[in-house]
């Protein structure tokens, strides 16, 4: 997610490639519809006087004696009759260096980046000198779930003071080969990177689980419990599913094709209905180089087309230079090339690659036992994984997004039926065996009247078994290789899926389509496209002087699935809400009419609170960012069709016009709509889980002060931010990633 903070670089990005080319569906080409400039559009910024920062105490919010069972499967549960859901005052928009958030609530520190996870592990210090990373927090917090625990260490559904955070640790800070923050003098900028700062950034990456206690008013993370623990781009990690033992997955490391090492850019999450945490690989493919000469290589097989559509040409040079770090093993998979001499890779990494992009899962509460890679979910840029409702003999269904620009929708459907006894399972990972690897997987076709169809990525497809631009092998080759499926059945490309999540009170699935600076009215080049009905705009904002075409904002898509439930393989759809600046053009802009209290720029993170069914939405945006930090929304939707047909019309450059038909939700009013936080300088707004009593909020807060100058490292006051040491967090000056946690002043619920 941290690829587009901020939206010009999109154009170059190397983790927010356009690899698709399918030439798929765009409905109709348009011309450029141009805003006004960005400083009549701007209002003012309020005073920050009745907003509460980072480091405050927190409110008590009441303890936990109830008895434990062996999954944390939580109910809805409705607010009660007298509470006001987005009771809050709307946060105004901020430029401060500083964690705002309404009027009577508190916003405090709980884990940061470097802290130790057990007791013989030193305190951070913050300065580029500390190591031991594989027992320290990681970086880049970004997506989390909260498991419950009780006073006797048991999972709990119902603990509101003691609990496991899974959480994402994405990546680092500056994607120019080293991160200059994690380092003392700034890092190696040039090849070969020293080992010592190459072992240091591959541990900051992955999952972590940490135990949270509150104590009083207080919560705090607890350094030495037996529950803390650490995942990184080097742990042993099981291959599941379709493509276990398939020949795609052979390496020397693994010639057998049922494990590899890692799990990389660890993005968006899921909570399982048996009670374990669900992680989803995201720009994986620029960790990795290849060769200047490997298409010939390869014979320039069908490998070579796989690996194209997967962001990696012949000559790709790496993110990180990881590669670089020497002759050790752990250093030479993370080049892609065809070096060895045998016919199955078993003697090199050119099919290291193949095993990155999956859902991951892993049992929060049991440290011993391996993560899984699901395969049958199949291999993209994974966000989060939502679960549709679990009915008793029902299959399951999870949906899923591809975040990159021009990629798909995703679900898959199990083929085992749903029984109530698997979500008080013993063994949680054995659920996840019989749920998750045996299913069908489904892409999403959108058609311009409001409907859809779930197409099966499968050998009984005609489309994909007589595909010519890649002949597919089976199942586990479709799963492998599930954007050419995708491309073959004629998907939708959408604006960059990133987050899902489903609607407590009717099931309806919520995508947040974060940008697309590649939707053009007249596209040109492979990679551009047209407009179409769930992503209709392409337009230009001007940030300061400039220029930001395509889709800058982003906007909300959300579905309602046909007759089948959880099986249809039909749709309808809207969108939810568009992102805009509240100036823009109500006709081809700001189509969701929202005021500057609403107002927002490139949804995210996105989580229905299964306990008050407020949806909260969180950005991770910079095309607005000259206005305002990224920020978390709190809204209350209605209901696909709940608004109007409207069609966006714009003149083609040979005359006449061009008519693109959308859906637009019913205009949010002041009480269902409003902003709830803004974050520091620099930062992404991502991760959302609350406990079972909806009285404590955690939030994630990535990469503080990105933006910073290298040449600058040395001198503190020219950081662009130095939260959260300046909310009197740790030691050092240096920006840090970190989780957070919100309660209401009164001890009331989140939100009310």
């Amino acid at each position: 997610m941290n690829k587009l903070n901020d939206f010009s670089r999109s154009l170059t990005d190397p983790d927010d490639d356009n690899c698709n080319e399918s030439g798929n569906e765009n409905f109709s080409a348009v011309l450029d519809a141009r805003l006004s400039r960005r400083s009549v559009l701007r209002g003012g910024m309020a005073s920050a006087a009745t907003a509460l920062f980072g480091g405050i105490g927190l409110a008590a919010c009441g303890g936990d004696d109830a008895p434990a069972v062996t999954a944390p499967v939580v109910p809805v549960v409705p607010p009660v009759p007298a509470e006001v859901l987005l009771g809050f005052g709307a946060v105004s928009k901020s430029l401060a260096d500083s964690v705002v958030v309404p009027a009577g609530y508190t916003a405090s520190v709980v884990y940061a980046l470097g802290d130790p996870l057990t007791a013989a592990t030193a305190a951070y210090k913050n300065d580029g000198t500390d190591s031991d990373f594989e027992t320290r927090a990681g970086d880049h917090h970004d997506g989390m779930e909260l498991f419950g625990l009780s006073a006797a260490g048991l999972p709990s559904v119902t603990s509101v003071d003691r609990a496991l955070l899974a959480i994402n640790h994405e990546a680092t800070t500056d994607q120019t080969l080293s991160s200059f923050f994690l380092h003392a003098n700034g890092g190696t900028r040039t090849l070969p990177r020293p080992a010592v700062e190459v072992d240091k950034e591959t541990a900051i990456h992955g999952v972590a689980v940490v135990e949270v206690r509150k104590t009083g008013n207080a919560w705090s993370y607890v350094k030495d419990s037996s529950f803390n623990r650490r995942i990184t781009a080097l742990s042993e990690v099981e291959i599941s599913g379709p493509a276990r033992g398939n020949a795609l997955l052979v390496t020397k490391y693994a010639p057998t094709a049922t494990r590899t090492r890692g799990t990389l850019n660890n993005c968006g999450t899921g909570k399982t209905p048996w009670g374990t945490f669900l992680t989803g690989e995201e720009n994986w493919n620029g960790y990795f180089t290849r060769g200047a000469a490997d298409d010939a290589a390869r014979g320039n097989d069908k490998s070579v087309v796989s690996l194209k559509r997967y962001g990696r040409t012949q000559g790709a040079t790496s993110r990180h230079g990881w590669e670089s770090a020497g002759a050790d093993d752990k250093y030479a998979r993370w080049n892609n090339s065809k070096l060895g001499a045998s016919l199955d890779g078993s003697d090199d990494y050119r099919n290291e690659m193949n095993g990155m992009g999956f859902v991951v899962e892993m049992d929060p509460y049991d440290k011993t036992r391996m993560a899984k890679k699901r395969t049958a979910l199949g291999r993209y840029a994974h966000e989060s994984a939502a679960f549709g409702p679990a009915t008793v003999g029902q299959p399951l269904v999870v949906y899923m997004g591809d975040d990159s620009r021009n990629e798909y929708v995703y679900k898959f459907v199990s083929s085992a039926l749903w029984s109530v006894a698997d979500a008080t399972a013993v063994d949680r990972l054995a659920v996840g065996d019989k749920y998750l690897d045996s299913g069908k997987l489904y892409v999403a076709k959108y058609a311009a009247d409001g409907s859809g169809q779930w197409i099966e990525l499968s050998m009984s497809n005609a489309a994909i078994a007589g595909f010519a631009a890649y002949k597919f092998a089976g199942q586990a080759d479709i799963c492998v290789n599930a954007r050419l499926a995708a491309d073959a059945v004629g998907a939708t490309m959408m604006d960059r899926p990133e987050w899902c999540s489903v609607n407590p009170a009717n099931g309806e699935v919520y995508f947040a389509l974060t940008n697309n600076s590649n939707r053009r009215a007249e596209p040109s080049g492979s990679s551009q496209v047209a407009p179409n009905g769930p992503n209709p705009r392409a337009y230009t904002d001007l940030k300061g002087t400039s220029v930001q075409a395509g889709n800058p904002n982003g906007h909300i898509v959300r579905m309602k699935e046909g007759a089948g439930g959880n099986a249809a393989t039909t749709f309808s759809w809207d969108v939810y809400l568009f992102g805009a600046e509240s100036g823009a053009s109500q006709s081809m802009v700001n189509l969701s009419k929202l005021t500057g209290e609403q107002d927002f720029s490139s949804p995210d993170g996105l989580v229905f609170s299964p306990y008050t069914g407020i949806c909260w939405f969180q950005t991770d945006d910079g095309a607005y960012t000259d206005v305002t930090n990224c920020m978390m929304l709190a809204a209350l939707p209605g209901q696909v069709g709940d608004g109007a047909k409207q069609t966006l019309s714009y003149p083609k450059a040979a005359g006449g016009t061009l008519d693109v038909d959308t859906f637009v939700g019913k205009a949010p009013t002041a009480n269902t709509l409003k902003r709830f936080l803004v974050g520091p300088v620099g930062c992404e707004i991502t991760g959302l889980c609350e406990t079972p009593d909806g009285k404590s909020m955690f939030i994630n807060i990535q990469h503080p002060g990105e933006n910073t100058d290298q040449a600058n490292l040395a001198d503190p006051a020219k950081y662009t931010s130095q939260w959260p040491s300046n909310a009197g967090y740790g030691a050092g000056k240096r920006p840090r990633s970190a989780t957070i946690v919100i309660t209401k002043n009164d001890g009331g619920r989140i939100g009310s």
